[in-house]
């Protein structure tokens, strides 16, 4: 989807606006201007480390369980 961006005129003959007239292309593969997700809203920023102590304690069974 292309859309072409109009500037709106209030004063009586203003100068021409060619960066108001170019068009954006919203669908572009580039890089975001803005992440998804900063650092501090994971948990690496807030100090958490990066291993799981899910597999030894999937693993770690009673002795009576054989």
């Amino acid at each position: 989807m292309r859309l072409t961006l109009l500037s709106v005129d209030i004063l009586d003959g203003p100068e021409r606006d060619n960066d108001a007239e170019r068009e954006v292309d919203f669908e572009s593969e580039e890089a975001a201007v803005l992440p998804d997700q900063t650092r501090d809203d994971t948990e690496r920023g807030w100090g958490e480390r990066d291993y799981s102590n899910d597999d030894r304690l999937l693993d770690d069974r009673p002795p009576h369980w054989g």
